[in-house]
């Protein structure tokens, strides 16, 4: 399996939550903390990619600003691209408590002659729980420019892996993987979960 990048999106407006939900706490300790135990071993080339380095500068990481600010969610993926130091990035959020680091190893084992490998257990692709590759960048690029913010707006032109609902189920039966908290009620639950753990 070849190495790969792992980046962790940090720095979105958290709208719904109206605070910043990396610092929030899940099982005793910011979200963001349990998020890089978890992927901390997956790679060599960990990065936060952030708005203001100076909230995340106590968590000891490599940081990376927007390359194009204000592109949302997919110039963070634009930006975790351009940085990885590897061929492939994991791009995860950073309000991901229950990541599965044998769920994201599998994914990688994947990557070999596909741009995006990214789960699917509904209709929709898990895109932030995906590993993106550097011949994305150009296809994003473009979708930044014209102002398609969409993440999958660039998916027609590239090579996708899809790792569907069944496969997933092997490592991670209950799809707590992609639980993340964008709203109170969402915290919430996940505080809950962390507690029954």
């Amino acid at each position: 399996m070849e190495e790969f990048s792992v980046a962790i999106l940090a720095g979105g407006q958290s709208r719904r939550m109206g605070q910043d939900k990396a610092f929030l706490p899940v099982g005793g300790r910011p979200v963001i903390e349990r998020v890089l135990e978890r992927v901390t071993p997956l790679s060599d080339d960990l990065m936060l990619v952030v708005d203001v380095p100076m909230k995340y500068g106590h968590l000891g990481q490599r940081m990376v600003v927007d390359v194009l600010p204000g592109k949302g969610a997919l110039g963070g993926i634009y930006t975790s691209i351009h940085a990885a130091r590897h061929q492939h990035c994991l791009v995860v959020a950073c309000d991901m408590p229950f990541l599965n680091a044998d769920l994201l190893d599998h994914m990688a084992s994947l990557a070999i002659g596909f741009d995006v490998v990214i789960p699917r257990i509904k209709e929709f692709p898990e895109t932030m729980h995906a590993l993106y590759g550097k011949r994305c960048l150009q296809p994003i690029r473009g979708c930044l420019e014209v102002g398609r913010l969409k993440i999958v707006s660039f998916f027609d032109q590239v090579r996708i892996r899809y790792v569907e609902r069944d496969d997933v189920a092997r490592f991670d039966p209950d799809f707590r993987s992609f639980l993340n908290m964008n709203t109170p009620a969402d915290w919430a639950r996940l505080r809950e979960l962390a507690e029954g753990e």
